[in-house]
C-alpha cells in the first residue's frame, strides 16, 4: 500500500510537470487529496507504517479530516444604482444568485439576505421637499413652537430644521447637553463641571453657553459648531437656541412642541401632554401621510437623510411586504427558505468618539418571521470553566457538542447562558449588515449571511 501511494504521487507530479502552472497546481492539489484518502483507507485496512497509522488515527478521532471549520460567513454583494420605479425585488434576487454562481457558494436554508433601507426608499421615490415640511408646520402651529432634543447632525436634522423655520413661526430649539441622545457632544464634560453647571437642573441660553465655552468646542468628526449651524438655518433670524435636559422646561417657551428625540419620543410626548401641552407631535407625525411627495406612515421624518440642498430621503415604506416578496422569489429560484431583512443604522457605539450609531428609529423596519426574537445560546467559556474543566480535551469536546445539541429551547435566566448577548436578532444581524456594507463608496448594499443560526454542534 505504501509503495502504491509513492507511485501515485510520482505519476501525478510527472504528468503535472509538463502542464501550465494553473492546471499543474490543480492536479497537485487533487493528488494530495487522493493521497489523504488512500492514507485513511490504509489506516482502517491495517496497511501503512505503524507510526503514521497512529498519527492518522488520532487525527481522525479529533475530527481533523473533513471537519467543518467555518461558522458564520457574511458576504457584501455589489448592486447596480437603483432608480425610482425599479423592480428592486427582482434586482436583489438576481444579484444574490449571480454572486453565488460567480463565487461558488450555495444558497442554503436559513441563510439571511439584508438590503439597506436606502435602496428600498430610492426605488419607491420616497422623498420630500423642505417646502412640504414648512407647509405642514404652518398648518399645525398658529404660533411659535419648540423643537425638543434633536440630534446634532447635518445629514439627519439640518434640513428638517430648515423646513420648520420656513414656516415663519418663531422656533425655539432646545438641545440636550452635554451631548445629544446618540453621543454628539456640545461641550467638554470636565469644563462643564468646572464651570459649576448642573445638567439636571440648569437651562442655558445661547449667550450663557458662549460665556462659558466660547467658540472653542467643535464636533470632533465634523469640525462644526452646531449652535451656529442650527441658528443659521432660520428665516429672518427666527431660530433661538437653549440648552436643557428636563423636557417639561419646553412648556415654559411654548405649549406647542415638536419632539425630535428619536428613541424616547413616546414617553416624552406623554409627559408633555400630561403637563398641559396643547399640540405635541413628534418627527414621526410629520410627513406620515401623503402630501405632494413621499411619506412614511410609521416613522414620518424619523430615519430621513439629506438628499440634496432642499430634499430629504425618508425611511422606506412597506419594508415588511418587500422582505416577504424576496423570500418567495428566492424560494422559487432555489427551493431554500431564506430569511430577509431591510436594515438601516447598526446599533453600535464608537468607543473613542462616544457616538451611538443608531440615528434611525429602528435597525430593521422589515424582516421575515425567522428573524424575530433573541439568540438562545450557551456560553461556551462558562461551560468550559465549569462542567468541562476536569475532562480530557477530546472527551470535553464531545460532551460540549452534546450539551449544545440538547440545550433547552429557552435559556433565559439559566446559568448556561450567563454572559450571552441579550439583544434582538434583528439588531445584531442588522448591525453586522451595516458594518459590512459601510456608508461610503463600497457599493455593496446587499449582504448575504450564512451559518448564523448554526452552533458548535452543527455539521
Amino acid at each position: 500500500m505504501w509503495l502504491a501511494l509513492r507511485l501515485i504521487r510520482w505519476s501525478f507530479y510527472s504528468s503535472a510537470a509538463s502542464l501550465c502552472p494553473t492546471v499543474r497546481s490543480d492536479l497537485i492539489l487533487t493528488q494530495q487529496r487522493h493521497c489523504l484518502m488512500l492514507r485513511n483507507v490504509g489506516e482502517y485496512s491495517g496497511f501503512g507504517r505503524p507510526a503514521q497509522r497512529s498519527v492518522w488515527r488520532q487525527a481522525r478521532l479529533r475530527g481533523d479530516f473533513m471537519r467543518r471549520m467555518i461558522g458564520t460567513q457574511a458576504r457584501a454583494i455589489r448592486a447596480p444604482l437603483i432608480c425610482q420605479g425599479d423592480d428592486l425585488q427582482r434586482i436583489v434576487v438576481a444579484c444574490v444568485l449571480e454572486a453565488a454562481q460567480n463565487d461558488g457558494f450555495e444558497i442554503k436554508d436559513r441563510d439571511i439576505v439584508g438590503i439597506t433601507e436606502s435602496l428600498l426608499a430610492r426605488s419607491q421615490g420616497n422623498y420630500v421637499e423642505v417646502t412640504e415640511i414648512a407647509e405642514q408646520a404652518r398648518e399645525l402651529f398658529a404660533d411659535g413652537f419648540v423643537v425638543l432634543f434633536p440630534i446634532l447632525s447635518r445629514n439627519r436634522f439640518s434640513l428638517i430644521l430648515k423646513g420648520l423655520a420656513m414656516s415663519c413661526r418663531r422656533v425655539i430649539v432646545m438641545l440636550s447637553y452635554p451631548c445629544d441622545e446618540v453621543g454628539n457632544h456640545l461641550m467638554d464634560v470636565d469644563e462643564m463641571e468646572a464651570a459649576g453647571i448642573n445638567p439636571y437642573t440648569d437651562v442655558l441660553s445661547k449667550e450663557e453657553y458662549r460665556k462659558h465655552f466660547g467658540h472653542s468646542f467643535k464636533h470632533p468628526f465634523t469640525g462644526l459648531d452646531y449652535l451656529d449651524l442650527y441658528a443659521s438655518l432660520g428665516v429672518d433670524r427666527n431660530i433661538d437656541i437653549v440648552l436643557a435636559n428636563d423636557p417639561l422646561r419646553a412648556l415654559e417657551y411654548s405649549k406647542y412642541v415638536v419632539v425630535a428625540h428619536i428613541h424616547d419620543r413616546k414617553r416624552i410626548k406623554s409627559k408633555l401632554l400630561a403637563a398641559g401641552g396643547r399640540t405635541i407631535i413628534g418627527l414621526d407625525d410629520l410627513m406620515s401621510q401623503p402630501r405632494n411627495g413621499g411619506w412614511n406612515p410609521e416613522y414620518g421624518l424619523l430615519g430621513s437623510n439629506q438628499a440634496g440642498a432642499t430634499r430629504l430621503k425618508l425611511f422606506p415604506r412597506e419594508a415588511q411586504a418587500f422582505c416577504e416578496g424576496i423570500h418567495r422569489r428566492l424560494l422559487d429560484a432555489t427551493g431554500k427558505h431564506v430569511e430577509v431583512m431591510v436594515y438601516g443604522d447598526g446599533a453600535f457605539k464608537d468607543p473613542i468618539g462616544k457616538i451611538w450609531e443608531l440615528a434611525d428609529p429602528v435597525v430593521a423596519p422589515g424582516f421575515t418571521p425567522g428573524l424575530d426574537g433573541t439568540p438562545n445560546e450557551i456560553k461556551i467559556k462558562y461551560i468550559a470553566d465549569t462542567e468541562l474543566a476536569d475532562l480530557p480535551a477530546g472527551e470535553a469536546e464531545e460532551k460540549l457538542r452534546s450539551i449544545i445539541a440538547k440545550k433547552d429551547r429557552d435559556l433565559l435566566g439559566k446559568e448556561a447562558s450567563l454572559g450571552t448577548t441579550p439583544r434582538r436578532l434583528t439588531d445584531l444581524i442588522g448591525t453586522l449588515c451595516d458594518l459590512m456594507s459601510g456608508s461610503g463608496d463600497k457599493g455593496t448594499p446587499i449582504i448575504h449571511i450564512q451559518g448564523y443560526f448554526d452552533n458548535y454542534s452543527s455539521e
